[in-house]
């Protein structure tokens, strides 16, 4: 039996092994940590448009939050580092131990960030600390989501993973949830004035709270690859280089699905506030209510694509997004005066974009064997989210301070484009007999 084959026996057995309660109790432990990890990364991009007075000097108000998302930026740019070194780390030592330490450096960054002191109080070393805790968190983040599909994927069975899998991006919406919940209480009970002046950190302060409270779930985690600390390359670059085909098709998938999953969440809210015309108040309850209906559609399509394969669902979004983008984007940005329209065309937008989310994980961690399936899964993604992702909002706010908006509209629905033909090109993971 070659390597291959017997990382998937283990797989099967590692999986078949628990008990329904077992799993039930993996799935909700394993998953917690990414909900964390999101709500702490969504937090500081709902939170911009209040605190970017705070960290840069009064002025152009579009300049302002430009300097923000550059710093977003820069968190998404450590990713790919975070992906290696967390991919690595799993791989030899296990989910659990990757997952695990990449929670607490997500929580300590978030506890840093509400801790900060302002422009007005230290000058320019202000932005600079920001800078320093969004690169902590973009670290971490960079960890979190390979250890965690791949966790995901291997204490499912056969018949299931798609359900299962679709976990991930149900705590990753979660994450965006919850950060978009805090943001809704805080504008009623504390008012834009207090947020601006000081209740952004409130949310940073929870979750970094949450943070430890996953730590205390992580016993209920049954650890899937023990068996790699035994295996030489485990973990290792070079063995990780010899499925080339493998990283082209996570890279393409990855760049596009990022592009609009943060064009179509983390930068919308922004967008129905500077181009749409919609009050910060009304953007918010517009986008909880989009949210709540994406995360409740991740697992009827994830269980659906046990019964039409993960290629299916790529092709139903990469093409659907290819012909809906611009119109869509374009009918969003007049809809500020019907806040029911914006979420319906949000609604929309998730709708297709569902066929990515809530195969994600799963399908990647499909195209790899177990001793590289986190560093894998974790690099080529972070790679793509970092160069694509990370820089999607800045290149939609500066398309707009240029006056051609629009032209973003059609960067969504080109990169759309690349990752059909790429899903054309991509035999359908879950028959690779990898997993």
């Amino acid at each position: 039996m070659d390597l291959a084959n017997a990382e998937r026996a283990i797989a099967e057995q590692a999986g078949t092994d628990l008990t329904s309660h077992q799993r039930i109790a993996a799935v909700i432990s394993g998953s917690a940590g990414n909900l964390i990890e999101w709500y702490d990364f969504y937090v500081y991009a709902f939170t911009s448009l209040y605190f970017a007075a705070a960290f840069f000097p009064s002025g152009d108000r579009t300049a302002q939050l430009l300097n923000v998302a550059g710093i977003y930026a820069a968190g998404f740019l450590i990713r790919p580092i975070g992906g290696w070194f967390f991919g690595r780390y799993s791989d030899r030592y296990g989910r659990r131990a990757g997952m695990v330490l990449s929670v607490i450096l997500m929580g300590a960054g978030s506890l840093m960030i509400a801790l900060l002191p302002t422009y007005s109080s230290a000058g320019a070393l202000a932005p600079l600390l920001l800078l320093v805790a969004r690169i902590v968190q973009g670290f971490s983040t960079g960890g979190q989501y390979g250890a965690a599909a791949t966790y995901l994927s291997e204490i499912s069975t056969h018949g299931k993973r798609g359900f299962i899998g679709s976990f991930q991006f149900i705590t990753l919406i979660g994450g965006q949830l919850c950060a978009l919940l805090v943001l809704f209480v805080l504008q009623r009970v504390a008012g834009e004035a207090a947020i601006r002046d000081w209740a952004w950190r409130v949310p940073f302060v929870i979750g970094a709270g949450l943070a430890f409270t996953v730590l205390l779930l992580s016993k209920h985690m049954y650890e899937t690859n023990a068996h790699n600390s035994e295996i030489a390359s485990a973990g290792s670059l070079r063995a990780l280089l010899a499925y080339p085909r493998s990283l082209l098709f996570v890279v393409s998938l990855s760049a596009s699905g990022a592009i609009c999953l943060y064009t179509f969440t983390t930068y919308m809210q922004k967008f129905l506030v500077n181009t749409s015309g919609m009050t910060a108040r009304s953007a918010s309850e517009v986008m909880t209510g989009a949210v709540i209906v994406f995360m409740c559609l991740q697992p009827l399509i994830g269980r659906l694509s046990d019964s039409i394969g993960r290629r299916t669902c790529l092709l139903i979004y990469s093409g659907g997004m290819t012909v809906v983008a611009v119109p869509l984007l374009a009918a969003l940005s007049h809809a500020g005066t019907s806040p029911m329209n914006a979420f319906l065309l949000i609604v929309a937008s998730l709708l297709v974009l569902s066929f990515y989310t809530s195969v994600s994980g799963l399908f990647k961690a499909e195209l790899f064997p177990s001793h590289v399936r986190a560093l894998g899964v974790g690099l080529a993604h972070s790679v793509a989210a970092a160069v694509f992702g990370g820089t999607a909002e800045y290149i939609a706010l500066l398309a707009k301070q240029l006056g051609h908006e629009a032209l973003f509209f059609w960067y969504v629905a080109f990169a759309a484009g690349i990752a059909f033909l790429t899903a054309l090109l991509m035999p359908e993971p879950s028959r690779a007999g990898r997993l």
